[in-house]
């Protein structure tokens, strides 16, 4: 089975995380993604559906590495700790493998944060901490606000045609041995891609590959350093079709030739203003 370490760890996982945002499958794909062992099953307390994982992990607990969030309104230190309870009351579980940060809060300084997250490591609750959506500063400054532990990763929308993240947080992520999720590793549909790729290249290589397009653009992140994406699947047979995206890699010719395939990569002026206007939406609660 091909797998990455987690960060620097030393607690490796498989190449391919499973994630239940909008997820409208059955607990049998949940399951089945769960089952092969140490797969990452991504959840959060916003995503309302931590209680459908714990259907899906009882029994095979030990195999599975279940990852869940905090949602930033939880951000003090009294509300991590019980959010925390929630989730593992919720997953049916006494320990979460990695607890993450959902996105920030400037309402609350991180290291009243990360001090509770340490307090949580502390007392076994949870085994390593993560965040998401985090520029770089403000990741420099969560983790020096840690005293005695790690950030061990990042979830970031990366995918063949949304590479924001290549300017500057996957670089330093790489740097630092902080593994990077990416979520949305298809942008959200194939037809997203393909509508940047008059020219077929993606066609073209499924061809050559004898892979479907959605394995190739899986295996395009598999191929980036440190990144682990997180995919997602209603069905067993979409469940194993996003595995045939594993245990093998793109040549160097055809990943120079996916670079043909439209992208956007934003300046981080750009990327100031969106999250800016993210912020705006989940304080209307559009988002």
């Amino acid at each position: 089975m091909d797998t990455r370490e987690l960060g620097q760890t030393g607690v490796r996982i498989f190449e391919l995380a499973f994630g239940t945002w909008e997820y409208k499958g059955t607990v049998e794909a949940l399951r089945r993604a769960a089952g092969r062992g140490g797969v990452l099953l991504d959840t959060a307390e916003r995503y309302r559906n931590e209680h459908l994982v714990g259907q899906a992990i009882k029994g095979i607990r030990d195999r599975v590495f279940v990852a869940t969030k905090v949602s930033p309104e939880h951000f003090r230190h009294a509300d991590v700790l019980e959010a925390c309870d929630r989730s593992l009351q919720a997953l049916g579980s006494d320990y979460i493998d990695l607890y993450q940060l959902h996105w920030p809060n400037e309402a609350v300084e991180i290291e009243e944060t990360m001090s509770a997250m340490e307090q949580l490591v502390d007392a076994g609750k949870i085994r390593f901490i993560g965040v998401s959506r985090f520029p770089v500063p403000l990741l420099k400054k969560a983790q020096a606000a840690l005293r005695k532990h790690r950030i061990t990763s990042h979830q970031l929308r990366y995918n063949l045609i949304d590479r924001d993240v290549e300017a500057d947080v996957l670089p330093w992520c790489q740097s630092a041995g902080i593994t990077v999720l990416a979520f949305s590793p298809l942008a959200h549909g194939l037809n997203k891609i393909l509508s940047r790729d008059p020219q077929g290249v993606l066609g073209r290589i499924t061809r050559e590959t004898g892979r479907t397009s959605a394995q190739v653009a899986l295996n395009w992140c598999l191929c980036k350093e440190g990144v682990v994406p997180i995919t997602t699947a209603g069905s067993v047979a979409h469940v194993d079709e996003n595995r045939g995206a594993t245990g093998w890699r793109l040549s160097p010719e055809q990943l120079r030739q996916l670079d043909q395939i439209r992208f956007q990569r934003r300046t981080r002026l750009a990327q100031n203003l969106r999250a800016v206007a993210r912020r705006l939406l989940r304080r209307v609660g559009l988002r």
